[in-house]
């Protein structure tokens, strides 16, 4: 008798599991809010040198007293299945310091992305200028891992990858949301990614809610301001601009570029 108990039970659980996964429903439209978090000690000490260490390090020393260790800004991104659109919002003025401008401590970008087509235009603000690229979609040579980790309820896999020759990645998709985007230019898994962490660059994106929202289609429209270029032109310029910027230079070439 027991054992008959423990039969019917078990078929019960089989059949309740294959009826969940029948019917379960996956997200393809809605609303992600992201927080990116950056090491502000770390960043400002990588634009400290010799040169510029009498101004610097008293205002470095300042800073540590009167802010956090940590800048967190906040985002969206509105997804459907074919289109994503990221969009930071206004950071908080109170946040303000006189670090707060350092390209790497900053939002620059309206970032709008074409899945389908692999295409993306990207609204990008660089010092008191506005660029619009119109470009193909970063590739990203991903590799997958089978560790796992719960973000914002999902359960998310691992990948990495390195993009720029040198900057490792770790982002961390679901395929309970099956659509190839993510924040900033990072996509091309097989699902949402709903974390990224840059661990050399000292910041990370991470989602913290996720809302099932239909009909967001017609929302996702690509940002319309600034010069028109794409992203080979966006490096030229830059180059050429910040060519005598010394060691300042590089960091916020490679923040602009990232």
């Amino acid at each position: 008798m027991t054992k008959r108990i423990i039969f019917i039970f078990s078929l019960c659980l089989i059949l309740s599991a294959k009826s969940f996964s029948q019917y379960a429903r996956f997200t393809t439209e809605g609303v992600i809010e992201f927080e990116k978090s950056i090491n502000m000690h770390a960043q400002i000490k990588k634009y400290i040198t010799p040169d510029n260490e009498m101004w610097y390090l008293p205002a470095f020393e300042q800073f540590k007293k009167t802010k956090p260790q940590f800048r967190i800004l906040k985002s969206t991104l509105t997804f459907s299945p074919g289109k994503t659109l990221y969009t930071p919002a206004a950071p908080d003025e109170t946040d303000r310091s006189w670090f707060s401008d350092i390209p790497a401590t900053t939002q620059n970008n309206i970032v709008y992305t074409d899945l389908n087509s692999r295409t993306s235009v990207i609204q990008k603000a660089v010092f008191e200028e506005t660029f619009l690229l119109s470009d193909t979609v970063r590739s990203i040579n991903w590799k997958l891992t089978s560790e796992t980790r719960d973000i914002a309820g999902y359960q998310c896999r691992r990948a990495n990858a390195i993009i720029m020759d040198s900057i490792y990645v770790v982002a961390f998709y679901t395929d309970e949301i099956p659509v190839s985007g993510g924040p900033e230019t990072f996509t091309g898994l097989p699902g949402m990614i709903l974390g990224v962490a840059l661990p050399h660059e000292n910041m990370s994106w991470f989602a913290k809610l996720v809302t099932d929202k239909a009909g967001q289609s017609g929302t996702i429209i690509p940002p319309k301001k600034g010069k028109a270029t794409n992203n080979q032109g966006l490096m030229e310029t830059l180059t050429k601009a910040l060519k005598n910027w010394g060691a300042y230079a590089q960091h916020s070439l490679k923040s602009f570029l990232m």
